[in-house]
């Protein structure tokens, strides 16, 4: 996906954002976002990815602010928050008898739904009352571009490369009906913090290594996968999957830019310029596959 306008006041924000959560020192606020300013101004042009602006500025706030994860205590609250509504959605997966199928569609919807977490996004600071309240809902209505009939297909050997804290938990239904119906996994999480990104301390603390085959990381910490950055073997893996599942709108932003496939995007549509990229609308619950 290609930098649009309406990018740029929300990155803005975001490392407005960040740098308050990072401290409270008004004078250094104010240098992080000059220095973002700065960033913008000598990468954004038409045409250029996404990623490659968001992780520029990003890595330059954390820089300014001498912070390498900001969002440390909001990842906590977030895992924290997931794992109160886990045994629920667990439930609500498993309800009655379903099909391998049907358990797998509904886990996604889970997974889809988890995606709310994502504090900072400009008009989208989810809480926990929000997504306490929200949950239920929008289990119900159900997904808006419902594709896991034909991801079901294709489950052999996935490469799950994964978002925020907190949706990760409710990942994990996703990953036990994957292996319950007898496909691999190779998790993939950011190689170092970015945002609300799941990194290897999680894995560890989670145990999530236990869930899939193999764990790989992004190998760095770029908004999104920074495919110059990337290791050999997670190319490797992506090249030899049967199908990426990729969450969350900045690996969308990301992984669209190159043609691996096929790949199943999952997430929520929280801001229109990604909207409109997939041809969607705002609101949008997505497990959306490009062959």
């Amino acid at each position: 996906m290609k930098m649009d306008a309406r990018c740029t006041y929300c990155l803005l924000s975001r490392v407005h954002y960040e740098a308050k959560l990072s401290t409270n020192d008004d004078k250094l606020i104010h240098k992080t976002m000059l220095a973002g300013i700065d960033v913008l101004k000598d990468t954004y042009v038409p045409g250029v990815p996404a990623g490659v602006v968001s992780t520029a500025i990003h890595r330059k706030a954390y820089e300014v602010l001498n912070d390498d994860d900001p969002y440390l205590d909001l990842k906590i609250l977030s895992n924290e928050i997931a794992e109160k509504v886990y045994p629920y959605a667990h439930s609500l997966v498993h309800e009655g008898e379903p099909s391998d199928l049907e358990m797998f569609r509904r886990a996604v919807l889970a997974s889809v739904i988890g995606n709310f977490f994502d504090f900072g996004i400009m008009g989208f600071d989810v809480g926990e009352d929000v997504f306490d309240r929200t949950f239920a809902d929008i289990f119900r209505k159900g997904l808006d571009v419902d594709d896991t009939p034909e991801m079901f297909d294709l489950l052999d050997n996935v490469v799950y490369v994964v978002d925020n804290c907190g949706e990760i938990i409710l990942d994990t239904l996703v990953l036990d009906i994957i292996r319950k119906v007898g496909g691999k996994i190779t998790l993939v999480v950011r190689g170092a913090p970015m945002l609300t990104d799941v990194t290897m301390d999680d894995v560890r603390k989670y145990e999530l290594d236990k869930k899939v085959d193999r764990v790989l990381t992004t190998g760095c910490n770029a908004v999104g996968v920074s495919f110059d950055e990337a290791p050999p073997e997670f190319i490797e893996a992506l090249e030899n999957a049967s199908l990426i599942i990729s969450k969350g709108m900045a690996n969308y932003e990301t992984m669209s830019e190159r043609s691996f496939g096929p790949i199943a995007y999952l997430l929520r549509t929280k801001c229109e310029a990604v909207a409109e990229d997939m041809g969607l609308e705002m609101g949008y619950s997505v497990a959306q596959l490009v062959r």
